[in-house]
């Protein structure tokens, strides 16, 4: 039978936690929630024990919706997915995990939670520069990375280097375009690379390798059944659905015939791959054509922007026109570029009427670009 409640970690299994206080100090909360059985509370202040009895755990979505919400779950949802880690791919006791992000966003969390309840170890590396986080990865011998692919394209273009001890990478949180996932199979020489799609409501929805078509987010993960209504709407049923919103104003995504609808749009092949076109919510209008803010965004990383967002401004003539900021230093002849590659790509409707050239990108405490400051940016 699934145990209902998270294993108390070995002793020993945080081998470590980066060069920042926050790791050291959420690091310790959570060890001391999962040593004393205590209900878990996570968010990008910090871990704390929540109130009730043990068995479950709430953690704070991205918030690249526009809000972030309290995602309320149980710890059998995330057991669940622990089992077909150590069934499917092997993870156990003889693994070393090596996580990048804070253990506020539920990837890092939910990686955190997996390694110590599988008797793995585990080192946070939150916070600390690519180069230094490339250092303490290859001398703790990390063999399992969890990750946001923000976060790996920041490894991939430390500088060259090698972690040939390592034997899986997962990334979620967004797409791995191909240069990013070439940049980490030169890094990690001998790891296997698995993208999944999934949402902090649902957890996992698929998952996608080095044999999957390109263009697709994978087949459905293990215990997971895939439903799309006829508009593309992907529903999705699986044992690790979560139990609600801590807030009362929120409504809860709908539910039809047992599947939860992730406001996502896509398409399944005939072999059962899902292709994501992308929110339902960031599709927008141009010149009588619709058009998936993410498909501007996959165009240009392909056309060599290292990091950029892409929003949609009202216009009274096209309905939209796009704008897309990208980090790095202003360059027209980039720009330029950038704005053919979308119109090949995707037509002329799709090429950004305005292209800005930020430091930094913003982004959100879970690495996704935070597109609220963007709005105001170009406000």
């Amino acid at each position: 039978m699934t145990p209902e409640v998270f294993a108390a970690p070995r002793p020993g299994a945080v081998a470590g936690c980066g060069a920042r206080d926050q790791n050291r100090a959420a690091l310790a909360a959570l060890l001391d929630c999962l040593t004393r059985g205590l209900p878990l509370h996570a968010s990008m202040d910090g871990i704390r024990a929540g109130q009730g009895p043990g068995g479950w755990l709430s953690c704070q979505s991205s918030g690249s919706g526009g809000r972030v919400k309290t995602i309320r779950r149980s710890h059998a949802s995330w057991i669940a997915s622990f089992m077909v880690s150590r069934d499917s791919f092997g993870l156990g006791p003889q693994d070393h995990y090596g996580v990048l992000g804070q253990l506020g966003h539920s990837l890092a969390l939910y990686a955190s939670i997996e390694a110590l309840h599988l008797g793995a170890g585990l080192s946070v590396l939150a916070g600390d520069g690519p180069r230094q986080q490339i250092r303490q990865l290859a001398g703790s011998g990390i063999s399992v990375i969890y990750a946001t692919p923000s976060q790996l394209r920041r490894l991939a273009l430390a500088g060259p280097a090698r972690l040939p001890a390592v034997r899986q990478v997962f990334s979620g949180g967004g797409k791995l375009d191909p240069a990013c996932r070439a940049g980490v199979a030169a890094l990690c020489p001998n790891a296997r690379i698995r993208e999944f799609y999934g949402a902090s409501e649902t957890s996992f929805i698929a998952m996608a390798d080095d044999t999957t078509p390109e263009g697709a987010v994978g087949r459905a993960y293990p215990g997971v059944s895939l439903r799309l209504d006829d508009q593309g709407r992907i529903g999705v049923a699986s044992p690790y659905l979560f139990d609600g919103y801590a807030e009362a104003d929120l409504t809860p995504p709908p539910v039809r015939d047992g599947h939860l609808f992730t406001g996502d749009i896509g398409r399944l092949d005939a072999a059962g791959h899902l292709f994501l076109r992308g929110r339902e919510s960031r599709m927008v209008t141009v010149a009588d054509r619709n058009l998936f803010l993410e498909d501007v965004e996959t165009a240009l990383l392909a056309a060599g922007a290292t990091a950029c967002a892409v929003l949609a401004v009202p216009d009274a003539a096209r309905g939209h026109a796009v704008v897309a900021v990208i980090e790095g230093a202003p360059d027209d002849a980039l720009a330029a570029r950038l704005r053919r590659a979308c119109r090949v790509a995707l037509g002329d409707h799709a090429a950004p009427r305005r292209i800005l050239f930020v430091a930094r990108l913003p982004v959100l405490g879970s690495d996704k670009p935070d597109l609220a400051a963007l709005a105001r940016l170009i406000a």
